[in-house]
């Protein structure tokens, strides 16, 4: 039985032994012929019908489809607080006092408008460049508090009715303070007095009776259009200014010409009041015949009730006579 099954065994052995050799091709002898540029391009050498049949795209798509899959990515589950989770927020600390000082003047106009009384620099409300604060056409009723470095200060065409004395306290570099156009019927008689750098005031335009007392730095002083009388002018109010050279009074209802004048002047304008006479010593020294007054060339009478022509005795020291002629 045994000798059997091995002779069965070599049996098979060679018939696939022979069915092998059978089989396999001859091998393939390439000449030179094979490489001859004159049947490069012979189509017989190339069979373009089998060309491109050697491999099977299904197979491309099966073996594709066969690739394992990336793995899938697992979101980290959604951290959900407890219901009875309570976050703990830190709170800033409760102020014990008001920040505000309590010696603030609540009436007075402040930063965002003419009623809030802050007492702060009103630059909010007008506009400030530099040391100049321009507050024309804002409705103001009142001056508004200014920062401590302003030198000029321009609030015209307003409805402004009084100055203050507080209202320019401590206010040592103004230079200029222009309030024409608005309603200014008073003015405290310590408004001006302790501004040792103003040069310029400007209160044209308003229905001032009277003057405060001006500080003698002033160069350029307009009351054009007001209500002023001479008896709200201070005795030698002008001759204390050394360096006034601008004097406009026109338009009011002064009834004389207020002396004594400072040599420094140079425009004097008094048209349009109640002016009746002309003194001799009004821009002369009656006690020095070779006085001349160089300075003082431009002098309006015109639109009074005096007549300068009979007056000539009063001019005799001016370089240019008078412009006026009798109402």
């Amino acid at each position: 039985m045994a000798v059997h099954r091995q002779t069965s065994k070599m049996a098979l052995y060679l018939v696939w032994t022979l069915m092998g050799f059978s089989l396999s091709a001859p091998p393939v002898t390439l000449g030179p012929a094979s490489y001859d540029l004159e049947n490069y391009d012979d189509s017989n050498t190339w069979d373009l019908n089998t060309y491109g049949l050697t491999y099977d795209y299904d197979d491309l798509d099966e073996e594709v489809g066969r690739l394992t899959p990336p793995p899938a990515v697992t979101k980290p589950p959604a951290i959900v607080p407890p219901e009875d989770y309570v976050e703990e927020v830190t709170l800033p600390p409760r102020l014990s006092e008001s920040p505000v000082p309590s010696t603030l003047d609540i009436h007075r106009p402040g930063l965002f408008g003419p009623d809030t009384g802050l007492g702060m620099p009103s630059c909010l409300l007008c506009v400030c460049i530099s040391g100049s604060v321009y507050c024309d056409d804002s409705d103001l009723t009142q001056i508004p508090p200014l920062p401590k470095e302003t030198t000029h200060f321009y609030a015209r065409f307003n409805k402004i009715m009084e100055v203050r004395a507080t209202d320019f306290i401590n206010l040592n570099q103004l230079k200029r303070i222009d309030l024409s156009g608005n309603q200014i019927s008073k003015v405290n008689d310590d408004a001006f007095r302790s501004m040792l750098q103003l040069q310029d005031l400007i209160l044209a335009d308003n229905n001032i009776q009277a003057l405060p007392e001006l500080p003698a730095t002033l160069k350029h002083v307009d009351v054009r259009n007001n209500q002023l009388r001479s008896s709200g002018i201070h005795a030698e109010t002008f001759m204390k200014m050394k360096e006034l050279q601008f004097l406009y009074l026109s338009n009011n209802k002064l009834d004389y010409i207020p002396v004594p004048l400072p040599e420094s002047l140079r425009v004097l304008h008094l048209q349009n009041n109640n002016i009746q006479s002309i003194g001799q010593d009004t821009f002369c020294n009656t006690h020095d015949i070779n006085y001349i007054r160089k300075a003082l060339e431009d002098i309006r009478l015109d639109g009074n009730p005096v007549d300068i022509n009979i007056y000539a005795h009063a001019y005799v020291c001016l370089p240019r006579l008078p412009i006026g002629t009798p109402v």
